[in-house]
């Protein structure tokens, strides 16, 4: 394993951590077992980002005994309402659920308390201002509860009031190779970069989406990593994996030839917005009837996937390329959507989670497009 210092913070951390978002709603086997060969292997950084307390309690078992040799990123900002995942602002709430992730994990204080989406530019006031999330953050590490402050946020504009008023040690922000061209990223690195703030690459594979692409020449996590550890500022990358088969995809960068990590010659090919498409990491939710949006939403798309012209030979390659890497993967079938809990025929069109959503997906046409697809098949 190979370590860079996050920024400024002199904490020494892998460039390969471990992103947790597909271990959720794992079993606490899996998770100990992937957590565990991470840790022989090299992997220091450990971001968690859910308020759910059997995840919790699954990486406090998967942490036992190995609390002085790893560096936990913990998230305030966000919540959980009948297993859904909530955003949250409100101190009181935020300050509990904090208490509740160093009890679940066994440990005393984070390495890094992560404020969690802050994607707006207003959001900067918000949690700005007196009593908000940033005192509540500031007063757990004056507390020793926490040893740096950093955020998380999709959008440049969201992120830079932080970074330019330097109020932050640590920015977790995506990084890929299909979003290079996107206006404000590069500035949002160099203005990083200048004021040592550590970054912490997420969304590197852009949701699964980088290994779907139908083009004869497949992109692999080598080329992924290699590209945002190229980037300025950036300390880390915390990819997801839902096993340790992918976590030892992840981790063959560390062995890959340069030819194999070279991107340059397709970084051309993978400049297109990927603004309206789904990467089903669910923060439009809690949606006001219940419905699972990520779920059906990936439900539709694999099965439009399914439904192409592709040749028989080719889109078996594209399959199990897609099925291999593709975080959350599950079988597409009329079974799948109808175990949903709540149908896609329930969406109100209120439009909250299109508020919500950082990708400007329009959800409401996704559940139309569902509902359509599930009709036929019934």
């Amino acid at each position: 394993m190979k370590y860079r210092k996050l920024g400024e913070t002199g904490l020494d951390v892998s460039v390969i951590g471990l992103g947790t978002e597909y271990l959720n709603r794992k079993s606490r086997k899996t998770v100990v077992s992937v957590v565990h060969e991470a840790i022989e292997r090299g992997v220091n950084y450990f971001d968690l980002i859910f308020a759910f307390p059997e995840y919790r309690d699954n990486f406090g078992a998967a942490f036992k005994r190995y609390r002085d040799k790893i560096i936990i990123a913990g998230h305030v900002g966000c919540a959980e309402t009948n297993g859904q995942y909530r955003l949250s602002r409100d101190v009181k709430e935020n300050g509990m659920l904090f208490l509740d992730l160093l009890s679940r994990l066994h440990t005393d204080y984070v390495d890094i308390l992560m404020i969690q989406m802050v994607n707006a530019f207003e959001s900067y006031d918000r949690v700005m201002k007196p009593g908000g999330l940033m005192e509540l953050a500031q007063r757990f590490k004056k507390e020793g509860k926490a040893r740096f402050i950093g955020i998380s946020g999709h959008h440049p504009l969201g992120v830079m009031r932080f970074i330019e008023g330097s109020n932050i040690d640590v920015l977790m922000f995506p990084i890929n190779l299909a979003w290079d061209f996107i206006p404000g990223r590069k500035e949002v690195l160099q203005s990083c970069d200048s004021k040592g703030i550590g970054v912490v690459g997420m969304k590197i594979f852009a949701g699964g989406r980088l290994f779907q692409r139908k083009e004869s020449r497949l992109i692999s996590p080598a080329q992924c990593i290699n590209y945002v550890l190229s980037q300025p500022a950036v300390s880390t990358t915390v990819p997801g994996v839902r096993n340790s088969k992918q976590l030892r995809a992840a981790l063959h960068f560390l062995e890959a030839t340069d030819a194999e990590k070279e991107f340059n010659s397709i970084i051309k090919d993978l400049q297109e917005d990927l603004k309206g498409n789904c990467i089903y990491c669910n923060h439009c939710l809690p949606c006001p009837v219940g419905i699972d949006i990520g779920r059906v939403i990936q439900v539709v798309d694999k099965t439009v996937c399914n439904m192409s012209d592709n040749s028989q030979a080719d889109y078996k390659v594209l399959r199990e390329k897609r099925n291999f890497y593709y975080p959350g993967r599950i079988r597409t079938s009329r079974s799948h959507f109808k175990g949903l809990s709540i149908k896609a025929s329930e969406c109100n069109e209120c439009g909250v989670c299109m508020e919500r959503c950082p990708f400007d997906v329009d959800v409401i046409s996704k559940m139309k497009q569902a509902v359509k697809l599930f009709d036929m098949k019934n």
